[in-house]
């Protein structure tokens, strides 16, 4: 979440005439986030999300995402519904660009994840993959490894700061673009399930938000994805992978959905291709977001020392 388009009191009482929900009297905008913009409306006894869809969103995907959060939501996951406007959609125009509400979920991200926090997120996680088995929505991953190419060109290695990463990169993009996975068993996943967008109420798992980069991916393609985002843990500037919180994530997950040999023996090459991924986007990210965002930008340096971490382990068990 973040803030790159600004909206005024008029915006609101356009948002009033367009959905039939108790009138929204203040607004906030939500700085944590890379993405979208989003805000925290607020009635007299609701909250809800607004959503302003911008750069990396394409429009003729939003409404796969609709989709999936509404459906996800009646199979009793928990996480946030979007609301249909008078005219019955999901979506709305807003200063120019796509929208929508969503409905506000109780609990809050934690700073700091224990082992029993990662249990409950692998068995979460799972619930998840079950359930999108049942949905008939498809949706390419857009940030897939195939993908990252562009990206990488597009990133500035001018300044002192990043320059030396251009070979690094290049050179893991494609060994492990050489090594990626060919048949894996895949479904609809998450995609970006970092710690921000996991609530805890009375320390439980009270639900995920955040499902704008939900894809039809390898199911463990999402837990790499978690390793490198829940599983690391840091001492002063240098991060270290916790394999106990690791183990418990996977432990978790197995409780609900069992994992193949195939999908254990990919999980290096997952892991440093979800890295990579981060790293790229942070790097793009830290390189062309436009000093007049309210967001807080997130340091690349952090997914090359991950990166540099997977590079050195093989096999599945040098995780546990």
């Amino acid at each position: 979440m973040a803030v790159y388009t600004k909206i005024v009191n008029k915006d609101i009482s356009y948002i009033n005439k367009k959905f039939e929900i108790e009138k929204i009297i203040s607004f906030k905008g939500i700085k944590k986030g890379i993405e979208n913009t989003n805000y925290l409306l607020r009635s007299k006894n609701k909250k809800f999300i607004l959503t302003i869809f911008e750069k990396r969103v394409l429009k003729k995907e939003i409404p796969f995402f609709m989709k999936l959060m509404d459906q996800l939501s009646d199979l009793d996951i928990n996480c946030p519904k979007p609301l249909k406007n008078r005219n019955g959609k999901f979506l709305i125009t807003l200063k120019n660009k796509t929208a929508c509400i969503v409905t506000f979920l109780n609990g809050k991200d934690k700073k700091k994840l224990n082992h029993k926090n990662c249990y409950e997120i692998g068995k979460a996680i799972a619930k998840i993959h079950l359930s999108t088995k049942k949905l008939k929505l498809y949706r390419g991953n857009s940030m897939s490894i195939v993908k990252l190419n562009p990206l990488l060109k597009k990133i500035k290695f001018r300044s002192r700061e990043f320059k030396n990463l251009e070979k690094f990169l290049k050179t893991n993009f494609q060994n492990i673009k050489k090594n990626w996975p060919r048949q894996l068993p895949k479904g609809i996943i998450h995609g970006d399930l970092f710690i921000d967008n996991i609530f805890f109420k009375n320390n439980k798992l009270s639900g995920i938000i955040d499902f704008y980069f939900a894809a039809n991916d390898f199911f463990m393609y999402e837990i790499a994805i978690c390793i490198n985002a829940l599983c690391f843990d840091q001492l002063n500037s240098k991060f270290y992978l916790n394999k106990k919180k690791v183990a418990n994530l996977i432990r978790g997950y197995e409780k609900m959905k069992k994992i193949s040999i195939k999908e254990k023996r990919s999980l290096n090459i997952l892991c440093r291709g979800a890295a990579l991924r981060y790293f790229l986007t942070r790097l793009y990210d830290y390189t062309n977001t436009p000093k007049t965002a309210l967001i807080k930008i997130k340091n690349p340096r952090e997914y090359y020392q991950k990166l540099v971490i997977h590079n050195k382990l093989r096999a599945y068990k040098d995780y546990l």
